[in-house]
């Protein structure tokens, strides 16, 4: 099937399910929709998966494995190299050598996926299909191109590195469905993501998070009056995103304690949506003198109203109150952990500091997510915040390379 053809069926259908259905729902509570709309909502998506199954086979996988982990475990020196032994004595096969490998996730929203605003059927392609083309995940070796989080930590060791973030995804509440927009583009609130997770048969030993930018639309479903005096409503939204988010990640802390490997998650704070909206302003203004830069620069209010002029202020206020709110659950959880020595749990706010008022960083066709110049910013920032986790982890440097845990570049980039 052409795939103008495909993109048009895909947006015809989102068309349709916006129209017949108000899907959007309650996400912070978790209130399921009514019995007919929940099975509408499944045969329209699988209706969509079977018809654009072709894109599941062409688009790049959310995972990429070392390309050379076999030539580097066969060194004597290497950490893997018993595994590799059991391997060329028959004892595993290739696989098993491969899940003995450092695996590494990354959950998130948007801002971790290569993601961004253009026409209808393109941006929901987009969402469905872009994958690794980000400051976590990139594989490309161009050196212009970004030096991922993966490709830096492959200069250490051969590892496994799997995207499960999505565009769109809400830190919502554990059993809480998808509305059909999501179903669509296959993303998956913060609970689904760590279903994934949680059904793989090997547990990631490095666990990201960067999510709750989504929950920031704090005006979603108020009256105008309700508008005119937000701080209540900031206060519950800060409070269940922490209680959600608490609840999902418990999940993934239970399943980490009975690993038999050493398991480090590390909870990123939001962006700062100060600078981000600073950065904003100033691509408006470029926009208005020219509106070919940054053509859809209006798609942001129009899906996120939160970002209108009169509500940004408490936009950013919300960011800052359900930082609090992480910071608070992430000592938390350390003092509970405080025993379990292979389970090891981390606040950061490396990617806070990130400086979006730089319109470099800004999207030149959406004014709102990150640019490439942007997603190289993110992954030398991310990057910078692992080595407390990478010592934890015992993973260090190639044999024979000089110690050392923080790298800006390796020869060839």
């Amino acid at each position: 099937m052409p795939a103008v053809i495909r993109r048009a069926l895909f947006a015809t259908t989102f068309l349709c399910s916006t129209a017949l259905w108000d899907v959007r729902g309650d996400e912070l509570t978790g209130t399921p929709p009514p019995l007919p709309m929940a099975v509408g909502t499944e045969i329209t998506a699988d209706l969509v998966n079977v018809i654009f199954l072709f894109d599941r086979l062409a688009s790049d996988p959310p995972r990429a494995t070392s390309a050379n982990y076999l030539a580097r475990v066969s060194d004597p020196s290497s950490p893997l190299y018993p595994g590799y032994l059991e391997y060329k004595q028959g004892k595993i096969n290739r696989l098993e050598l491969k899940e003995r490998l450092p695996h590494v996730a990354m959950l998130g929203d948007s801002l971790t996926q290569h993601f961004y605003f253009s026409s209808l059927p393109s941006s929901f392609w987009r969402a469905r299909t872009e994958w690794r083309r980000n400051w976590f995940l990139d594989t490309d070796p161009n050196p212009d191109g970004i030096f991922s989080v993966y490709e830096r930590l492959n200069y250490f060791t051969p590892l496994v590195a799997t995207e499960y973030n999505g565009a769109g995804a809400l830190v919502a509440a554990p059993g809480s469905r998808e509305d059909l927009r999501k179903r669509l583009v296959r993303a998956r609130n913060f609970p689904g993501q760590v279903n994934r997770v949680l059904r793989g048969t090997r547990f990631p030993d490095l666990i990201m998070i960067w999510i709750g930018h989504n929950n920031l639309d704090w005006v979603h479903g108020l009256s105008s009056e309700e508008r005119q005096h937000p701080q209540q409503r900031l206060r519950t939204i800060a409070a269940q995103v922490r209680v959600n988010y608490t609840e999902s990640l418990q999940r993934l802390i239970q399943r980490a304690k009975v690993e038999n490997h050493r398991v480090a998650i590390v909870i990123f704070g939001l962006a700062n949506i100060d600078k981000y909206l600073e950065g904003r302003r100033k691509a408006e203004i470029v926009h208005a003198k020219n509106p070919r830069l940054y053509p859809h620069f209006n798609s942001g209010p129009r899906s996120f109203e939160s970002m209108k002029p009169p509500y940004q202020k408490n936009m950013a206020r919300l960011a800052l109150m359900i930082d609090v709110e992480l910071r608070a659950m992430v000592a938390g959880l350390q003092r509970e952990l405080s025993n379990t020595h292979h389970v090891r749990i981390e606040y950061s706010d490396a990617l806070t500091k990130v400086d979006f008022s730089r319109l470099e960083l800004i999207n030149a066709v959406d004014g709102w997510h990150p640019s490439i110049e942007a997603h190289k910013v993110l992954a030398q920032a991310a990057f910078s915040a692992l080595r407390p986790s990478l010592v934890f982890l015992r993973i260090t440097t190639r044999p024979g390379e000089k110690r050392r845990l923080l790298v800006d570049n390796y020869p060839g980039r």
